[in-house]
This record gives C-alpha cells, structure tokens and sequence, in this order.
C-alpha cells in the first residue's frame, strides 16, 4: 500500500512538472502574457516609482523604459541589477550600456536574464518495470534572455526625440524546448516648460516566438498520464503590442530640494482586472515620486498595478501594489535600491531589488 501510494505521488509529481513547462512556453498561438519576464523592470531607480518613468527616463536605463530618453547622456554610461523573485528560486539580471554616437543621437545595449537553475527532472526517476531510481533524477535550467538594441535621436523640433529598440529573445527550458524571437519598439519624448511627456509602444509589430521541440522528451512523458500531454504544444506565440503613456514635472524648492512626480497610463490591448477594463484595451496607471537633495540623495515611492480581484463572495475588491525606494549618487557612481511587491498585494510577495549605474565622466 505504501509503494503504491509513492507511485501515484511520483506520478503526480512527473505530470506537474510537465504541466508547469508546458505552460510556462506554449498555449494559444497568439497569447496574451507571452514574453512576460520582458515587462518585469529594470532600475531599482524607476522600480521605486512603480514604474511611472516613460516621461522623463533619461539614462542608459532609457533604452528598456524609453529609448528616446537615451539621447539626453553626455557620456558612456553602464548601468547592472540583481534581483531574486519567489523565495530566491529565479534569479534576474539585467546589464546595459549605452553610448552617444554625437549630440543629436545615440546607441545602446542591454541584456535581459530571468532563469530557474537547478530544477530536478524526475520524468525518469521510475524504469519500465516500475522501480525507483534516484540515479535516473536529473537537472535543468529554464532561461529566458532578452538582448535589445536601441538608437535614439533629437528631431528638428525643440524637445522632441524618438527612440527604436529591436529585440531579439532567446528561451531555453532545458532539453525539452527552445525558441527565438524578434520584435521592435518605438519610443517619443517630448518636454515644454518643465513639463515632460512620453509614448513608449512596445512589440509595435507583435513579437514573434518560434519553438523547436525535443520530441523524443516529448514522448518520454506523453503517456504518463493517461490521456493528458497527448499532442505537441503549439509551437508559435505572438506577443500582442502594449502602449505606455506618461507626463511627468520636476520642481525646485530653495535650490536644494526637487521633487519629481509622474503619471503612466499602461495600455495592454485586451480585456482583463486592471481598474479599466473593455473588450477592445485596459488600462492601468500608475504614480512615482522622487523627493531629490542637492542631486545626491533620492527618496522614492510609488502606487501601480490596480486590479479589481474577484473574492470568493464573487465581489471586486480593488487591490494596488506600492513600492519604495532610496538611491545615492556622486562623481558620476548611483546606487539605488527598491523595495517592490511584485505579486498579489494580499500576500505580501516583495522584492528587494538593487542597481548601480556608472557615468563614464568620471574617468576624464
């Protein structure tokens, strides 16, 4: 009885297994969350401000928010973030450089990783006859990459700049599957008496993700079940295009203090929680401040992500997620840290996210 027991619950463990890596890659050809570790965050600078940066990120961090912020760099800059999600069992990472090719444009690069290491796959951990063999339990690593190249540019009219990013994505779940992908973004910038405003619309033309699958470990657990994983996933996705607008005002106060505050309106093309929803777009805002001293000293904080969450009473109840965050800055070093809630606010999944940007002046 026990031995039986310990069969179904490895069972039960292959199947979830399986079912969790189908599901992270495959689906519906056109999905509505695919790529999603690409619309995570980088900068535990605009972290700090939920976000609410596609106004005035100007910055080598520019080319993820909005690459025509990029052209407002005076030097080489390079910019690094670790941060670990869920428990510390998902690392990301996030390296970036961005360079002024003359005073009226300017190139970048940046590099995106989100990856689970070391995951045991225990598909084989039972032979043919039914016994257990713990030898037979491997590991793996699923690893999502995101490299994008970016090109901004001042136009012929006064504040106005744009800003292109062509992305190539790269997805690896061990030796089950893998694909590539391309997509592009457009980004404008515009600033009027102290008033800045951006539009940053993203996989402008759907970003395309093509899957090659291993189906000989395709079959090596298509009948683990009885008719479950009968056929090959799909192996095409589309990501559908979002919008993100944002208006943004700095103010001085006795020469010493600033205060920043901004707004972003993110647009996703379908219907879900977010606080306005439709058939055709949803939108979700969010709200930064950033309380600066002498240009050295940054407090930060932020309200975003408003959903309106089904309770079991089959009410709504509106939830937000708020994050907070400091950073320092000197002779061209910034260091900032975030304190983010990057899951459902009810239980509490924050995050500590850490950054360090280098203005190559310092070198000079």
């Amino acid at each position: 009885m026990c031995i039986f027991v310990k069969k179904l619950r490895l069972k039960y463990y292959i199947t979830t297994l399986f079912f969790l890596t189908s599901w992270l890659f495959f689906g519906q050809t056109t999905r509505k969350y695919s790529n999603e570790f690409m619309n995570i965050g980088v900068d535990a600078a605009a972290l700090g401000m939920s976000n609410a940066v596609t106004s005035h990120s100007a910055d080598v961090n520019s080319g993820y928010w909005n690459p025509a912020g990029l052209v407002n760099l005076e030097d080489n800059q390079l910019a690094l973030m670790h941060s670990s999600y869920f428990a510390n069992i998902a690392n990301y990472d996030y390296v970036a450089f961005a360079k002024p090719l003359d005073d009226r444009s300017t190139v970048g690069i940046s590099l995106i990783r989100f990856a689970v290491d070391d995951i045991l796959d225990t598909t084989q951990l039972i032979d043919d006859q039914g016994n257990i063999n713990y030898d037979r339990i491997s590991l793996f690593s699923t690893a999502d990459y995101g490299l994008t190249f970016s090109y901004a540019r001042k136009l012929p009219v006064q504040g106005l700049n744009y800003g292109i990013n062509a992305k190539v994505i790269r997805r690896i779940i061990g030796d089950f599957a893998s694909s590539w992908g391309f997509g592009l973004d457009i980004g404008i910038q515009f600033e009027s008496n102290d008033w800045k405003f951006g539009v940053m619309a993203r996989d402008i033309t759907t970003t395309f993700n093509a899957w090659s699958i291993n189906e000989e470990a395709f079959a090596r657990v298509q009948n683990a079940v009885e008719g479950q994983n009968q056929e090959l996933p799909e192996s095409t996705e589309i990501t559908i295009p979002k919008l993100q607008i944002g208006i943004s005002k700095k103010m001085t106060f006795n020469y010493d203090y600033t205060l920043l505050t901004a707004l972003n309106l993110n647009v996703r093309f379908e219907e879900n929680n977010d606080v306005i929803s439709s058939s055709f777009a949803s939108i979700n805002p969010a709200l930064g401040f950033e309380f600066g001293y002498i240009d050295m000293m940054y407090l930060r904080a932020g309200v975003g992500n408003f959903q309106n969450e089904l309770q079991i009473d089959n009410s709504e109840q509106l939830s937000f997620q708020p994050s907070f965050g400091i950073g320092f800055k000197y002779n061209g070093i910034q260091i900032d840290y975030a304190f983010t809630d990057i899951g459902d606010q009810s239980v509490a999944l924050y995050s500590n996210v850490f950054s360090l940007k280098l203005d190559f002046s310092i070198f000079r």
